[in-house]
């Protein structure tokens, strides 16, 4: 029931970088990297939960999210490096190391190719990472410990 009243977050970072090498002849010769700057991290929309959050929460969430969760003073980068690639077009299977607040796990990305637009989607337990979900209002407002990660890019075409 906890879950079901918790608030979700979309988020979307503003700075980030990234390389994509796609070998079309041999997917397991690709590769990909990706950076995401965590102070640039800003609260787009927020879904379900008990209440709706007033400005006043968002801000709160937010400087929660730089100071306590993903603590950006010491760790100012998630990154994610691919391992292996499996799979044929248009899905493939990505492999590779998240770094979140120091702490590095083995994830998996559902990728799927759709001409020239590129979606990868994977879910992960902040708790994996070290990160106690957000909880205020003595549970009044708290955040999932699941999230649930997506990019989309267009590829450039020839």
């Amino acid at each position: 029931m906890g879950a079901k009243l918790a608030h979700d977050l979309i988020l979307s970072p503003t700075r980030w970088s990234g390389t994509l090498n796609v070998d079309a002849d041999n997917p397991a010769a690709s590769g990909a990297e990706l950076t995401i700057d965590a102070r640039s991290i800003e609260i787009l929309e927020t879904v379900g939960g008990m209440m709706s959050l007033s400005d006043k929460d968002r801000k709160k969430i937010a400087k929660n999210m730089e100071e306590d969760v993903l603590h950006t003073d010491k760790h100012p980068n998630l990154t994610f490096a691919s391992t292996s690639v499996s799979g044929s077009e248009p899905n493939f299977n990505v492999a590779g190391n998240m770094t979140v607040v120091g702490t590095t796990r083995p994830v998996n990305l559902a990728v799927n190719v759709n001409g020239s637009t590129v979606t990868a989607k994977t879910s992960i337990s902040q708790k994996d990472f070290g990160i106690k979900p957000f909880s205020a209002m003595m549970g009044a407002i708290k955040l999932r410990d699941d999230v649930d990660f997506e990019l989309t890019i267009e590829l450039p075409t020839a």
